[in-house]
């Protein structure tokens, strides 16, 4: 008789373990809804991944977004956005994958004029993060390391701080940026343009619109080649001082 308590507890507890499991682990669930529109849809070069975009209410006025990508079965969902903050995103995000499918680019809105970009690897029909950290914070690292951040302060509680920070992706991932004249390698670099300006200095300082670099993701690196350096030169803008 003590056999079949213990039996009858067995199951009830194996039971209650399966009704607070979370359901469909593996998918959005059903307190999100996923945006129709097909711009919001992007699929690999060969066709065995794509990325899907969900959403849900925040407030009376704002919506919050995850990315999750999905075999071409539909199956095997993986969260891309996981492990930001609260796996939530304040924006719609843009992605573009290399020409050889096996790296996911996301192009994410910030707020007003603030923008920045998200590497992915992949591995098998999911990716993960490709970076420590965002790459575009990775790009203001490497501006800054740079000789022409000169005066430039990233941020200063007496001198102001930047505002309006952006990081793109220049157009060209599809052709391993053939439009621009590269012969490079399959799918290895990914070339970015940062723009800012700078807010509460109490003097006028450069600012850039468009300054260009490149990543490798072979070495995890980032570099200007030769020929971006007339093109970075005329980036930075430089204020009239005389007009103060």
């Amino acid at each position: 008789m003590s056999g079949g308590w213990l039996g009858r507890t067995a199951i009830l507890l194996l039971m209650a373990l399966v009704s607070v499991a979370p359901a469909n682990a593996d998918s959005p669930g059903s307190e999100l809804e996923r945006l129709p529109d097909a711009d919001h849809t992007f699929t690999s070069p060969d066709g065995q991944v794509r990325v899907e975009q969900y959403s849900k209410k925040k407030d009376e006025y704002d919506r919050v977004y995850q990315f999750w990508t999905f075999d071409g079965k539909h199956q095997n969902g993986a969260l891309l956005n996981r492990d930001e903050d609260t796996d939530l995103a304040g924006y719609p995000a843009g992605f573009r994958f290399s020409r050889n499918s096996q790296w996911l680019v996301r192009m994410q809105k910030l707020g007003a004029g603030y923008h920045t970009l998200f590497l992915y690897r992949r591995t098998g029909d999911q990716f993960s993060p490709a970076t420590p950290k965002p790459l575009g914070d990775m790009a203001w690292d490497y501006f800054f390391s740079q000789p022409v951040s000169g005066k430039m302060h990233r941020k200063s509680r007496d001198r102001g701080s930047l505002n309006h920070l952006q990081v793109h992706l220049v157009q060209g991932m599809d052709d391993n940026y053939a439009g621009m004249g590269k012969h490079w390698p399959d799918s290895r670099y990914v070339v970015l343009t940062l723009s800012f300006d700078s807010q509460g200095e109490d003097k006028p300082l450069p600012w850039i619109e468009g300054w260009r670099c490149v990543f490798d993701t072979k070495t995890g690196q980032f570099s200007i080649p030769t020929d971006f350096a007339h093109h970075n030169a005329k980036a930075v803008e430089f204020p009239d001082r005389r007009r103060r």
